[in-house]
């Protein structure tokens, strides 16, 4: 198939939805977690929960980079931003995610600082080509997919002397956290969803590839399917998953063909470990810190590093209170679970990241009218 209408065509749709039937066992019940919010909102646009069977159901995971930074690294950007005296530039989704006492980026500018949003680590290079005597940070944020423009504008900053550029890091790796939902504890007396398999992340994928996967399907006999963002992208993948499930396998299989190889971008791998290394632990909101799981800047290019330039004082940060983000994050709700979803909390007023991100899976749920009646109940917790 050459053309995005070919991914969606409804005869396809229900060809699969018949495999799907035929082999998913109707003795038991299949969980599977969806780590990435575009497949959360291509299940929910398209209505794939409703061509499958009951007994498959789709788990929400952690979405997307906006929804998992913790407030406490939010927090800390707009201290950057207020008391530093720095243009801050970020992408879009940043600005309305609210920070302990809701204050967001867009808050903070409200109270005079020069928070700029951008469309690119070029843009904020622009902004600091453009105001030579200002300390620009740019709060980088994003799993493996926006990785490289940070490392390649760090290096851009180099060759031409910015010296007023720096790099707020962000950056998460989506293996580790996929290992680390199925194998850590979380909130005390919580019980966990059990998860048969994933729809690996795709985009991220055709940077990584598909390889780095492997260990965490093998460890916790997991399968793992690279799934494209397409409806018939995911009811393939889910059948996949499935097959796998049913014949006890746990390997890494790549549906989305198309666009990933097992070894993924080598050019941007290679400019990532030049400029960016390992962190020993990074806080993800709902999963609490995740070993391994986030970069950091190089001492090689600590001057653009803007943990280094700039200092940010120790912080009390708390979620809003009563937002079931976290959770949702982790599995064990959802959006409709949340005693604040669509009364308080709703597109024009959000109370958390789930609902602030264009991947979030309370955008998903509002946007595409699972918003009304009853509470959905979380299917398949542990007894």
């Amino acid at each position: 198939m050459k053309y995005i209408r070919e991914f969606r065509d409804g005869g396809l749709a229900r060809k699969l939805a018949a495999a799907i039937s035929r082999e998913a066992d109707p003795d038991r019940h299949y969980n599977l977690m969806e780590f990435c919010g575009g497949h959360t909102h291509a299940i929910f646009r398209y209505g794939v929960q409703d061509l499958v069977p009951a007994n498959v159901e789709y788990v929400h995971g952690p979405g997307c980079p906006v929804c998992v930074l913790p407030v406490r690294r939010l927090d800390d950007a707009v201290e950057l931003a207020l008391k530093e005296g720095v243009i801050l530039t970020t992408y879009g989704d940043m600005m309305r995610v609210p920070g302990t006492k809701q204050k967001s980026l867009i808050r903070a500018r409200a109270e005079g600082a020069d928070i700029r949003m951008v469309y690119s680590t070029q843009d904020a290079l622009n902004v600091a080509r453009d105001n030579p005597d200002r300390q620009v940070v740019f709060f980088a944020i994003g799993f493996e997919t926006t990785t490289p423009p940070t490392a390649v504008a760090i290096l851009q900053a180099q060759a031409e002397g910015l010296t007023n550029f720096t790099v707020f890091c962000n950056h998460v790796l989506t293996p580790p956290a996929i290992a680390h939902i199925v194998n850590a504890p979380f909130e005390p007396g919580e019980k966990p969803v059990r998860i048969d398999g994933f729809l690996g992340p795709s985009h991220v994928s055709s940077v990584i590839g598909w390889a780095p996967y492997e260990p965490a399907a093998r460890e916790f006999k997991k399968p793992v399917v690279i799934a494209g963002f397409e409806p018939l992208d995911v009811m393939q993948s889910t059948l996949m998953l499935i097959r796998q499930i049913n014949k006890g396998r746990h390997v890494v299989e790549n549906q989305y063909t198309r666009v990933v190889t097992r070894e993924g971008n080598r050019k941007a791998q290679s400019l990532v470990a030049q400029v960016l290394e390992l962190r020993r632990t990074f806080e993800w909101r709902g999963l609490g810190y995740v070993p391994d799981s986030a970069l950091r800047i190089r001492d090689t290019y600590a001057a653009f590093d803007a943990e280094k330039r700039f200092t940010v004082s120790p912080k009390d940060s708390r979620e809003v209170k009563s937002c079931e983000c976290p959770a949702i994050l982790r599995g064990v709700k959802k959006p409709t679970e949340c005693k604040l979803f669509g009364t308080v909390c709703t597109p024009d007023n959000p109370m958390g990241a789930c609902m602030v991100s264009s991947e979030g899976a309370c955008a998903a749920y509002w946007t595409y009218g699972r918003k009304r009646g009853a509470a959905i109940p979380a299917k398949g917790a542990a007894a």
